[in-house]
């Protein structure tokens, strides 16, 4: 087996002698090559000299921002599960939101373990993921598509990440109490709270108006609280396409409630009530704001958008678990 390991030196959770023996153990079984990653969309461009060499699995160390990078280049020419190497992933992030998900061991040298394991016996899944691009007609249309792993956020939640970078770049750690002291900020300073600016489209249905927070998801949990999984889409799965959760009111008490519900989410129930917008399993939509709104994607702040089109593709890429 030919495999490239792509390893990010600035993960937050590995040290240069963690990523040094993963390496070993993973080169003891296979033909490898390791890099590691030298600036941003490195792991882009590795991942897409891999697929063009015909790989047969590419190794992604570190957080879900190197993950996205490598899906990324993987699938610069299209899905293809067939052709296209494989995908594993070693956690080493904060979150490591997709390789959770995935039911992998949120550590990097058990994963790896289990990642040997799954080698030797063969176990994959092919997985749906999301595709976001400019929308035609609008002043985003020239956007890139770029795919997604499971989240994407247009609006209030996307804000929250662009504080966050902001403060890594400060030389903050990001710990999840630095997200919730950016999420307060956010909140208070966010001038749409009241009236949102966001309408969802997609074909055959009535628009859904007036939105303030919209988050896309194409796995379920959304994310997580330390050791905590939340559920802002329950159904959401690799199988299916993707899923929204919309607020149309961020008031003080509609704030309590949902942040409440979501804290005590469960893989049966999310957040619901009259402000709360909750629609499963969509191939094809858009999100139209009527001013500038932050737009992420797998926790990486994008800049600001007035449109952004969504596509769940299902089947898109394999992946060893």
């Amino acid at each position: 087996m030919r495999a490239l390991l792509v390893a990010n030196p600035a993960a937050t959770t590995t040290s240069a002698r963690t990523r040094d023996v993963l390496t070993h153990a993973l080169a003891s079984e296979m033909k490898l090559e390791a890099v590691t990653t030298e600036y941003r969309g490195h792991a882009r461009d590795l991942g897409r000299k891999a697929a063009h060499e015909g790989l047969d699995l590419v190794v992604a160390l570190g957080g879900d921002g190197t993950v996205n990078e490598v899906v990324n280049g993987l699938l610069h020419d299209g899905p293809d599960p067939d052709r296209l190497p494989k995908l594993a992933v070693v956690p080493g992030g904060s979150t490591n939101v997709f390789a959770r998900a995935l039911g992998l061991p949120n550590d990097a040298v058990e994963a790896t373990g289990a990642l040997l394991d799954a080698l030797r016996e063969e176990r994959e899944r092919t997985v749906g993921l999301g595709l976001a691009a400019g929308s035609p007609g609008t002043e985003d249309e020239s956007v890139p598509a770029r795919w997604f792993t499971f989240c994407a956020g247009f609006g209030f939640d996307a804000g929250v990440v662009g504080r966050v970078e902001q403060q890594r770049e400060r030389g903050k750690r990001s710990t999840h109490a630095l997200y919730m002291r950016q999420l307060m900020r956010q909140f208070w300073e966010e001038p749409n709270r009241r009236n949102g600016t966001v309408t969802l489209e997609r074909p055959g249905q009535d628009p859904v108006t007036d939105l303030v927070l919209s988050i896309v998801c194409n796995t379920s949990p959304w994310t997580y609280l330390g050791n905590r999984p939340l559920y802002a889409s329950p159904e959401a799965s690799f199988d299916t396409a993707l899923d929204v959760l919309a607020l149309n009111r961020l008031s003080t008490p509609a704030v309590a409630r949902y942040a409440t519900q979501l804290l005590t989410s469960t893989p049966e129930r999310g957040p619901h009530g009259k402000h709360a917008v909750s629609l499963h399993d969509l191939t094809d939509f858009t999100l139209h704001s009527k001013v500038p709104l932050p737009f992420q994607m797998d926790g990486d702040h994008l800049g600001l958008r007035t449109s952004v089109r969504f596509t769940g593709v299902r089947r898109a890429l394999r992946v060893i678990v």
